[in-house]
């Protein structure tokens, strides 16, 4: 076994062999949004709102039994069992600092990292460490937990400062670790102004080059991982380092421009999104990532009927977005593993006794449209579209986040966790055991064509 580097446009074992990373995030872990688990607004606000509901203490012991049963060693073996051979870890930079206390390293926040790392170095599964929520919010979304709509990190040099700080701790703990293919140190960025990504990429790589000169770092693009166009000759700075592209396609969700069947045209418009985010690498010769990509699927308890129809539209998009990473040979990770049905290999069942629990919640959830990723608003357009067409067009989607995600969304927060209120330990870690393999079925759709393209 031997650490992974970048030679050329390529991963490289130490003899120069080609590894094709195939994979998927394991998003909503350790670092819980709130589509992938069903609670509303920002991780940060219901695990205040839980303390307050039901105690600090059984509060923990929820959040501390959902780290421990959401991946385990069986489903590492599952993953496996696909040919598939990596995960991306999407991290929360809370479960390692305090807002109130920073730069003191908590060393709680190892705990379940190390052991996920640990299963999959068994299973032979590689991990990539994703720093997906970073002091401040490094971009405008929910999933940098910050619960604004401006991404402050680009704003204030201190929690730069913090992330840098946070990633030499990182560097030093898992230097030498060869089942770790890498460092991601920061998912999705939005700066506004383009050149403070760049200054940060070379702070961060200093920073862990110090302290481990071996690991691949992988940075995504900027604009959410889409736009490499300003970076200019930055990479020269930069030794064995690949660069993610996040490589969605709205033919895969709700609302799309139009029913995706696959023709010539629709496969141009795929082919051609994907090339343009590449085009800075390939004009270079550097190593590309698909580090996030992947359809969002309909569910019968709200799409009905339709459910199975919809689905399989979704697959073919998967299976043309394949077809042209297959031709590159690109390494990828979909979005993602584990979710409560609207996106992972594997998701939650009805039966459990989180999915019951919440049921009627998730219903109000979905009517609502309060979540921002894939949401089908068709219940509530109705309320909003007036708004809409009253502000000029460039700034509409700030009035959903506004309103929906963040002002709708936070009003709820103490509704999700009032649900807990009266269970005893062994109750909460019943809820908590909802996540566990045993209780999650399998997309086998998803799984069967991932399975078909693993390396």
């Amino acid at each position: 076994m031997s650490l992974l580097r970048v030679s050329g446009t390529k991963i490289v074992d130490e003899q120069g062999k080609e590894t094709v990373l195939r994979g998927a995030g394991l998003g909503g872990w350790m670092n819980m949004e709130n589509f992938i688990t069903g609670y509303p607004g920002c991780e940060f606000q219901i695990r205040e709102a839980l303390a307050e509901a039901i105690g600090e203490q059984k509060a923990s012991l929820f959040f501390d039994k959902f780290l421990e049963y959401f991946f385990q060693d069986e489903d590492a073996a599952f993953f496996k069992s696909l040919g598939l051979n990596a995960i991306r870890i999407a991290f929360n930079y809370r479960h390692f600092e305090d807002d109130m206390n920073p730069r003191v390293l908590k060393e709680s926040g190892f705990k379940h990292l190390d052991r996920v790392i640990d299963i999959c170095a068994k299973h032979g599964i590689y991990t990539i460490l994703d720093m997906h929520t970073a002091p401040g919010g490094q971009n405008t979304d929910w999933h940098s937990d910050h619960g604004s709509h401006v991404a402050n990190f680009w704003n204030h040099k201190d929690f730069q400062d913090r992330s840098l700080w946070l990633w030499s701790e990182l560097a030093k703990h898992y230097k030498g670790n060869k089942w770790i293919a890498g460092y991601n140190p920061l998912n999705e960025p939005t700066d506004s102004k383009h050149c403070r990504v760049v200054e940060f990429y070379d702070k961060v790589h200093k920073v862990i080059r110090a302290e481990d000169p071996d690991h691949i770092i992988f940075f995504d693009g900027n604009t959410f991982a889409s736009d490499f166009s300003q970076f200019g000759d930055a990479h020269k700075n930069w030794d064995n380092t690949a660069y993610s592209i996040h490589d969605y396609s709205l033919f895969g969700f709700p609302n799309p421009p139009e029913l995706y069947t696959g023709t010539d045209e629709q496969k141009h418009r795929l082919k051609r999104s994907y090339q343009k985010k590449r085009a800075w690498m390939d004009e270079r010769g550097l190593c590309v990532w698909n580090g996030e990509w992947g359809p969002v699927y309909a569910r019968k308890q709200y799409e009905g009927d339709k459910t199975d129809e919809t689905n399989t539209v979704r697959y073919k998009v998967l299976e043309d977005q394949l077809k042209l990473y297959d031709q590159d040979r690109l390494s990828w990770s979909i979005w993602l593993y584990k979710d409560i049905g609207f996106q992972g290999m594997t998701y939650v069942s009805l039966e459990t006794k989180y999915m019951q629990l919440f049921e009627k919640f998730l219903a109000k959830k979905h009517r609502l449209a309060i979540d921002a990723w894939g949401a089908d608003d068709t219940q509530v357009r109705h309320v909003y579209q007036p708004l809409i067409d009253h502000i000029l067009e460039q700034v509409q989607d700030r009035i959903a986040r506004l309103s929906r995600n963040i002002l709708v969304s936070e009003y709820l927060v103490k509704e999700w966790a009032e649900h807990f209120v009266g269970l005893s330990e062994a109750e909460i870690d019943e809820v908590a055991q909802s996540f566990k393999f045993d209780n999650c079925l399998r997309r086998e759709g998803l799984n069967k064509v991932l399975m078909e393209n693993a390396p």
